[in-house]
């Protein structure tokens, strides 16, 4: 499971756009909630559609499953639970929640003659909704049934993983865009320390804090720390921290939290107070940590920057 909540540790398999660096194959974080049974005569298939799907889709290489009980474990104490309620509107919440990128929902029902499964597909990002169906007579195998719609969701996710995931902006790209809102604005001097933990092992360096001062590098601000002549006008605090989430092969997926505060130094006043969440995957554990704290940070960046020169 690949979920880290501000309390906890879960299971979500990717940062930014679910994809590995290096020549690692892409990978997408999947959560699969109980299906609809409401009629008498398919009660009890709902969470068991839900179970055998769980476990096909777990075979998939380039997908990572959100375990059924971190599932509940994270949605225990809000609305949704592990029903098929869970809607377009609703999946970025419990996206945000469960750390996948793509949710599993949908209903079984019979007619007379035959046993339908229908399947949603929703991307948590984006809202896009994709549908699948398989059917079979009254007495078919619900085993069988759910292998094949295991197949056909999994080959959809993959295929259609460009609509179901929010496209990932390229680091120069970002920096363009950040230049573009400061504008022609004289720009402060700032000084950046990010306190960073990786639980488990101990961190070498602040990734974090590597990465918000290269973004304001490359934008034009002039940087400080304690042994700069120039003192800061602007203060930027916070706190990170990561954790392993699964392995599954070669491939760690690391969470990482960011939490972040701009002051001005003259007056003490806050300018800003931000967080964000991210993660990411790799072969190794450390550097997929530090990726998913990088991918916080441009977050960050783009959101804050513009901020200090109004």
């Amino acid at each position: 499971m690949l979920l880290l909540l501000a309390a906890g540790t879960m299971f979500q398999a990717v940062g930014q756009n679910v994809s590995t660096n290096g020549s690692s194959p892409a990978v997408l974080s999947v959560a699969v909630f109980d299906f609809d049974s409401k009629d008498e005569n398919v009660r009890e298939l709902g969470p068991k559609v839900a179970t055998l799907l769980n476990a096909n889709l777990s075979a998939e290489p380039n997908l990572v499953i959100v375990e059924r009980a971190e599932l509940e474990k994270a949605l225990g104490e809000q609305e949704l639970g592990l029903s098929g309620t869970v809607t377009p509107e609703t999946a970025a919440k419990v996206g945000n929640l469960t750390g996948a990128k793509v949710l599993v929902t949908g209903r079984v029902f019979k007619t007379d003659t035959e046993l339908f499964i229908v399947a949603k597909l929703i991307g948590t990002e984006t809202s896009r909704v994709y549908g699948e169906l398989v059917k079979g007579g009254v007495d078919a195998d619900i085993g069988n049934l759910s292998e094949n719609l295991a197949k056909k969701i999994a080959a959809d996710v993959t295929a259609k993983s460009d609509t179901l995931v929010a496209k990932v902006e390229a680091p120069e790209d970002r920096v363009a865009t950040i230049k573009k809102a400061l504008g022609d604005k004289k720009l402060p001097v700032v000084s950046v320390k990010i306190n960073e933990q990786h639980f488990g092992q101990h961190v070498i360096d602040p990734a974090a804090q590597t990465e918000f001062s290269l973004i304001l590098q490359q934008c034009g601000f002039t940087l400080a720390d304690d042994n700069s002549t120039n003192r800061p006008a602007i203060e930027i605090t916070g706190e990170a921290f990561s954790e392993l989430g699964m392995s599954k092969g070669n491939l760690k997926s690391c969470r990482a939290r960011i939490e972040i505060k701009a002051r001005d130094v003259a007056t003490g006043n806050i300018i800003s107070v931000d967080r964000q969440t991210s993660v990411a995957v790799d072969i190794a554990e450390h550097i997929a940590a530090k990726t998913a704290l990088e991918n916080g940070a441009g977050e960050l960046a783009e959101r804050l920057l513009p901020k200090l020169v109004q």
